[in-house]
Protein backbone atom coordinates (compact mmCIF):
# COMPACT_ATOMS: atom_id res chain seq x y z
CA UNK A 1 0.00 0.00 0.00
CA UNK A 2 1.23 3.68 -0.86
CA UNK A 3 3.09 5.20 2.45
CA UNK A 4 4.40 1.76 3.16
CA UNK A 5 7.83 1.41 4.90
CA UNK A 6 10.56 -0.38 3.23
CA UNK A 7 14.50 -0.99 2.87
CA UNK A 8 15.81 -1.75 -0.47
CA UNK A 9 19.43 -3.75 -0.68
CA UNK A 10 21.87 -3.17 -4.24
CA UNK A 11 23.54 -6.34 -2.94
CA UNK A 12 27.01 -4.60 -3.08
CA UNK A 13 26.87 -3.91 0.51
CA UNK A 14 24.57 -0.95 0.83
CA UNK A 15 20.98 -0.49 1.90
CA UNK A 16 18.01 2.55 1.37
CA UNK A 17 14.98 3.17 3.14
CA UNK A 18 12.08 3.52 0.82
CA UNK A 19 8.37 4.63 0.90
CA UNK A 20 6.05 2.80 -1.97
CA UNK A 21 4.16 5.64 -3.68
CA UNK A 22 2.05 5.60 -5.95
CA UNK A 23 1.43 2.36 -6.28
CA UNK A 24 4.71 0.47 -7.33
CA UNK A 25 7.12 3.44 -7.49
CA UNK A 26 9.56 3.72 -4.87
CA UNK A 27 11.05 6.40 -3.36
CA UNK A 28 14.76 5.90 -1.93
CA UNK A 29 16.69 7.34 0.79
CA UNK A 30 19.96 8.08 1.15
CA UNK A 31 22.16 4.84 0.71
CA UNK A 32 23.63 3.36 3.82
CA UNK A 33 27.07 1.53 3.71
CA UNK A 34 27.31 -1.35 5.72
CA UNK A 35 31.06 -1.73 7.23
CA UNK A 36 33.48 -4.00 5.46
CA UNK A 37 33.54 -7.38 7.13
CA UNK A 38 36.34 -7.59 9.79
CA UNK A 39 38.10 -10.65 7.47
CA UNK A 40 36.94 -11.30 3.39
CA UNK A 41 36.41 -15.05 3.81
CA UNK A 42 36.12 -17.51 0.35
CA UNK A 43 34.82 -21.05 1.12
CA UNK A 44 36.27 -23.47 -1.36
CA UNK A 45 33.56 -26.24 -1.36
CA UNK A 46 34.77 -29.50 -2.86
CA UNK A 47 31.29 -30.50 -5.22
CA UNK A 48 29.25 -32.81 -3.08
CA UNK A 49 26.25 -35.62 -4.03
CA UNK A 50 22.71 -34.10 -4.01
CA UNK A 51 21.65 -31.25 -2.58
CA UNK A 52 24.46 -30.81 -0.22
CA UNK A 53 25.82 -27.95 -2.28
CA UNK A 54 22.77 -25.85 -2.37
CA UNK A 55 22.50 -26.15 1.75
CA UNK A 56 26.20 -24.77 2.39
CA UNK A 57 25.90 -21.92 -0.05
CA UNK A 58 22.56 -21.02 1.51
CA UNK A 59 24.06 -21.10 5.41
CA UNK A 60 27.37 -20.37 4.31
CA UNK A 61 25.53 -17.10 3.23
CA UNK A 62 23.65 -16.92 6.23
CA UNK A 63 27.35 -17.00 7.91
CA UNK A 64 28.56 -13.74 6.04
CA UNK A 65 31.32 -15.35 3.35
CA UNK A 66 32.39 -12.89 0.57
CA UNK A 67 32.66 -15.47 -1.75
CA UNK A 68 31.82 -19.52 -2.67
CA UNK A 69 34.41 -21.48 -5.18
CA UNK A 70 33.23 -25.12 -5.97
CA UNK A 71 35.92 -26.90 -7.26
CA UNK A 72 36.62 -30.46 -8.79
CA UNK A 73 38.69 -33.14 -6.29
CA UNK A 74 40.33 -36.18 -7.40
CA UNK A 75 37.83 -38.03 -4.76
CA UNK A 76 34.57 -35.91 -5.92
CA UNK A 77 31.71 -38.15 -6.76
CA UNK A 78 29.72 -35.26 -8.94
CA UNK A 79 31.70 -34.26 -12.05
CA UNK A 80 29.96 -30.77 -13.83
CA UNK A 81 31.71 -29.45 -16.76
CA UNK A 82 31.04 -27.32 -20.06
CA UNK A 83 27.17 -25.93 -19.87
CA UNK A 84 25.68 -27.97 -17.18
CA UNK A 85 28.60 -26.83 -14.91
CA UNK A 86 27.77 -23.03 -16.14
CA UNK A 87 24.01 -23.89 -15.51
CA UNK A 88 24.86 -25.13 -12.05
CA UNK A 89 26.98 -22.63 -10.70
CA UNK A 90 23.82 -19.85 -12.01
CA UNK A 91 21.29 -22.20 -9.84
CA UNK A 92 23.79 -21.64 -7.00
CA UNK A 93 23.93 -17.98 -7.57
CA UNK A 94 20.38 -17.79 -7.01
CA UNK A 95 20.47 -19.60 -3.83
CA UNK A 96 22.83 -17.05 -2.64
CA UNK A 97 21.22 -13.85 -3.85
CA UNK A 98 17.91 -15.57 -2.09
CA UNK A 99 19.90 -16.52 1.15
CA UNK A 100 20.69 -12.82 1.29
CA UNK A 101 17.39 -11.45 1.20
CA UNK A 102 16.48 -13.55 3.70
CA UNK A 103 18.90 -12.71 6.36
CA UNK A 104 19.14 -9.02 5.11
CA UNK A 105 22.84 -9.26 4.03
CA UNK A 106 22.98 -5.89 1.76
CA UNK A 107 25.67 -7.49 0.04
CA UNK A 108 25.19 -10.89 -1.52
CA UNK A 109 28.55 -13.84 -1.81
CA UNK A 110 29.74 -14.64 -5.66
CA UNK A 111 29.50 -18.23 -6.64
CA UNK A 112 32.59 -18.72 -8.71
CA UNK A 113 32.89 -20.91 -11.83
CA UNK A 114 33.75 -24.29 -10.82
CA UNK A 115 37.10 -25.02 -11.63
CA UNK A 116 39.68 -28.53 -10.88
CA UNK A 117 41.38 -28.23 -7.51
CA UNK A 118 44.77 -27.51 -9.19
CA UNK A 119 43.06 -23.76 -10.40
CA UNK A 120 41.49 -23.41 -6.99
CA UNK A 121 45.29 -23.22 -5.55
CA UNK A 122 46.44 -20.71 -8.39
CA UNK A 123 43.73 -18.49 -7.94
CA UNK A 124 44.57 -18.13 -4.63
CA UNK A 125 48.36 -17.44 -5.23
CA UNK A 126 47.42 -15.08 -7.51
CA UNK A 127 45.66 -13.12 -4.90
CA UNK A 128 48.20 -13.44 -2.11
CA UNK A 129 45.74 -15.42 0.02
CA UNK A 130 47.68 -18.99 2.01
CA UNK A 131 45.11 -21.67 1.66
CA UNK A 132 43.44 -22.96 4.65
CA UNK A 133 43.10 -27.09 4.07
CA UNK A 134 40.89 -28.63 6.53
CA UNK A 135 42.39 -31.95 6.29
CA UNK A 136 41.14 -35.08 8.74
CA UNK A 137 44.49 -36.36 9.43
CA UNK A 138 45.86 -32.80 10.54
CA UNK A 139 46.44 -33.41 14.35
CA UNK A 140 47.87 -29.99 15.39
CA UNK A 141 47.49 -27.07 13.62
CA UNK A 142 43.94 -25.77 14.51
CA UNK A 143 42.18 -23.43 11.99
CA UNK A 144 41.85 -20.51 15.09
CA UNK A 145 45.58 -20.71 15.25
CA UNK A 146 46.15 -20.15 11.33
CA UNK A 147 43.83 -17.73 11.18
CA UNK A 148 45.61 -16.10 14.46
CA UNK A 149 48.77 -15.98 12.41
CA UNK A 150 47.38 -14.76 9.09
CA UNK A 151 45.74 -11.93 9.61
CA UNK A 152 43.41 -10.54 6.55
CA UNK A 153 41.36 -12.16 3.49
CA UNK A 154 41.14 -16.43 4.39
CA UNK A 155 40.81 -19.05 1.60
CA UNK A 156 38.85 -21.80 3.50
CA UNK A 157 39.05 -25.45 1.62
CA UNK A 158 37.18 -28.10 2.11
CA UNK A 159 36.96 -31.44 0.49
CA UNK A 160 34.81 -34.00 -0.85
CA UNK A 161 33.18 -36.62 0.61
CA UNK A 162 36.38 -39.36 0.43
CA UNK A 163 38.75 -36.56 1.64
CA UNK A 164 41.83 -35.07 0.26
CA UNK A 165 44.12 -37.42 -1.94
CA UNK A 166 47.68 -37.49 -0.72
CA UNK A 167 48.70 -35.28 -3.78
CA UNK A 168 46.08 -32.77 -3.44
CA UNK A 169 47.77 -32.04 0.06
CA UNK A 170 51.18 -31.80 -1.53
CA UNK A 171 49.79 -29.75 -3.87
CA UNK A 172 48.42 -27.52 -1.40
CA UNK A 173 51.60 -27.53 0.52
CA UNK A 174 53.37 -26.37 -2.77
CA UNK A 175 51.34 -23.83 -3.13
CA UNK A 176 51.96 -21.91 0.47
CA UNK A 177 49.13 -23.53 1.66
CA UNK A 178 48.25 -24.90 4.93
CA UNK A 179 46.44 -28.43 6.50
CA UNK A 180 44.15 -27.04 9.21
CA UNK A 181 41.92 -29.19 11.29
CA UNK A 182 38.60 -28.16 13.50
CA UNK A 183 39.15 -30.52 16.25
CA UNK A 184 39.79 -34.86 16.43
CA UNK A 185 36.43 -35.21 14.68
CA UNK A 186 36.08 -36.10 10.98
CA UNK A 187 33.08 -33.69 9.68
CA UNK A 188 31.10 -34.64 6.97
CA UNK A 189 31.73 -31.89 3.69
CA UNK A 190 28.85 -29.90 4.01
CA UNK A 191 29.40 -29.55 7.92
CA UNK A 192 33.29 -28.75 7.55
CA UNK A 193 32.98 -25.39 5.79
CA UNK A 194 29.87 -24.07 8.05
CA UNK A 195 31.75 -25.12 11.37
CA UNK A 196 34.92 -23.48 9.83
CA UNK A 197 32.98 -20.08 9.44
Amino acid sequence: TDGAALEVFDGVGGRYPAVLVAGSVLELGARVAEPPPARPLLLAQALAKGDKMELVIQKATELGVQAIAPFAAARSVVRLEGERAAERVQRWQRIADEAARQCGRADVPRVLPIVPFPKLLERSVAEGVRPLVLFERERSRRLSEALAANPGPAHLVIGPEGGFADEEVAAADQAGGETVTLGRLVLRTETAGLAAL
